[in-house]
């Protein structure tokens, strides 16, 4: 814990005086007692009660002000907290190897039932865009915050063709951009293009692409190639590696073993700051996809926690009153 005004913790040495002068009251007190006092007597004039209650309503007072001390010097906790603002692009791979059923009920369907659960489960205010990308890429849904137009989009998709992961970098940081223009962007001639501001002009726009495939890059231009474009518009690479090594397309004779690249995909995760996941089973894939989830929604940031400790402050001083009324009938 920080705190913004430091020199107000000064408060809590009053605080800690007046404590000192309670136990040092109490102590006195029974001194006296006992040198004018007999025993016998004391037990008759001051019979035994119990010595908890006397000293807590007194411990939850000081408490209180000791928390009340501690919010005027601007408390601050680092605390998970949802983006305000972000954007999302899933690219899925839709070539004929997607197909194979290794991944039940097939590679496809299994991608495309996980997709619509981990984009109906970011924050509101998560903005997404879908890729498709077989022997070339197409944005099938412009970046929106249209759960319903999303979900339908990645429903729609259908198999076929080679496998173009290059082209789907491309087209994901293209409308990264776009966005980011259309958003407007910071003054500041250093920014990455995805840091785009808030109606404040204060906070960053972060963009990560989710990028799934199971197969090698077949068409269009190299996933390599596509790294630069990545970082110069700031966009972490997530990748899937769908399927299994022994994946197969087909049945008998026809039969074609079609394994995931998971080099080329482990690649561009590293690359991007993203992260790599191997995805062999439908479970498996719940879960890759609530990993994601977590990186993108959600960030760490400094939090004043003033008014949370002023109401716990406000709670120990009505804990104490009532307390003190209850046992003595009287106030602290």
């Amino acid at each position: 814990m920080t705190f913004t005004d430091p020199l107000y913790l000064l408060a809590l040495v009053p605080v800690a005086a007046l404590a000192l002068a309670y136990v040092l009251m109490q102590r006195r007190r029974t001194r006296y007692a006992v040198r004018f006092a007999t025993l016998p007597m004391l037990d008759r004039v001051a019979p035994a009660r119990p010595r908890w209650r006397r000293h807590l309503a007194t411990a939850l007072v000081l408490l209180a002000l000791g928390t009340f001390a501690t919010a005027a010097a601007g408390p601050q906790m680092r605390l998970r907290v949802p983006y305000e603002r972000a954007t999302v692009i899933v690219a899925i791979d839709v070539s004929g190897s997607m197909e194979a059923q290794d991944v039940p009920p097939d590679r496809l369907t299994a991608a495309k039932e996980a997709a619509v659960q981990f984009v109906n489960e970011l924050p509101e205010t998560v903005q997404v865009g879908v890729v498709a990308f077989s022997g070339r890429a197409e944005l099938v849904a412009p970046v929106t915050d249209d759960r319903v137009l999303v979900e339908s989009s990645i429903d729609a998709l259908e198999a076929g063709g080679g496998t173009a992961i290059g082209e789907a970098v491309f087209s994901a940081a293209e409308e990264v951009v776009r966005q980011a223009a259309t958003s407007g962007t910071t003054s500041d001639s250093t920014t990455a293009p995805n840091e785009t501001t808030d109606d404040a002009g204060t906070e960053p726009i972060p963009a990560r692409l989710v990028l799934l495939s199971d197969g090698f890059n077949t068409a269009g231009r190299s996933p390599a190639d596509a790294i630069p474009e990545a970082l110069e518009a700031q966009m972490p690479i997530s990748t899937i590696a769908y399927g299994t090594p022994d994946g197969v397309l087909g049945n008998g004779l026809g039969a074609r073993s079609v394994p995931a690249d998971d080099d080329i995909l482990q690649r561009l995760a590293d690359e991007t700051d993203g992260h790599f996941y191997r995805a062999e089973s439908g479970t498996e894939l719940d879960q890759v996809y609530e990993d994601i989830g977590s990186a993108i929604g959600w960030r760490t940031e400094t939090t004043l926690v003033t008014t949370a400790l002023v109401l716990i402050g406000l709670a120990l001083a009505i804990t104490a009153t009532a307390l003190s009324l209850r046992w003595f009938s009287r106030l602290v």
